[in-house]
């Protein structure tokens, strides 16, 4: 039987400072909690993560082809560059705490109910994604793409440096601050002192 054939299958461990570019990675991790782990220009092509836990991880630039993230959730990681996009769809759904997704794509992602918080979402693209009941606490969405988005009850009041066109996302119920207002009038190209 060839060996890509064979399923390796992990539960409850803990990975501790382990460089993944250089180790031979199981195809599905359950229970698992990695920290302060490199993951960076790594092929995750076809690997499942299920309840699983990444603190102080880099995994920048990491090849996510059917990759499965399921009820994962970041901590303090860096997510440069990421296809989230190439995921595989099922049952896929993450959190982010404190980490730096700037350059990743969630284009057309079903990410109901998914946490950002104190995230860097630099240029991060989320066009046709739906957002709906999401929650961005204190991030920065800078040149972030909000296109044909459902953001319908997502929670905006904190976050900042987002322009979002309310003429092209769905944003009914959302929650914006005062301040943050700014960012549903770029569109019209008007000044607001």
């Amino acid at each position: 039987m060839d060996q890509k054939t064979i399923r390796k299958y992990i539960e409850d461990a803990i990975f501790k400072g382990e460089n993944f570019t250089e180790v031979q990675l199981s195809n599905e991790y359950e229970g698992c909690t990695f920290i302060n782990c490199i993951f960076s220009n790594t092929d995750l092509s076809d690997i499942y993560f299920t309840d699983c836990e990444f603190e102080n991880c880099d995994l920048s630039m990491a090849k996510l082809s059917n990759a499965a993230f399921r009820d994962v959730r970041f901590k303090n990681c860096k997510l440069l560059g990421l296809h989230f996009d190439d995921c595989n769809t099922f049952l896929l759904s993450f959190s982010f705490d404190n980490c730096m997704l700037n350059l990743s794509s969630f284009y057309k992602l079903k990410l109901k109910k998914t946490n950002f918080t104190n995230c860097k979402l630099e240029e991060v693209e989320f066009i046709e994604a739906d957002l709906t009941n999401s929650i961005f606490n204190n991030c920065d969405l800078v040149g972030a793409i909000f296109e044909n988005t459902i953001l319908e009850k997502a929670d905006f009041r904190t976050a900042y440096n987002y322009s979002i066109n309310p003429e092209t996302n769905r944003i009914k119920k959302a929650k914006f601050s005062t301040q943050g207002i700014v960012g549903l009038l770029d569109a019209y190209d008007i000044e607001v002192i």
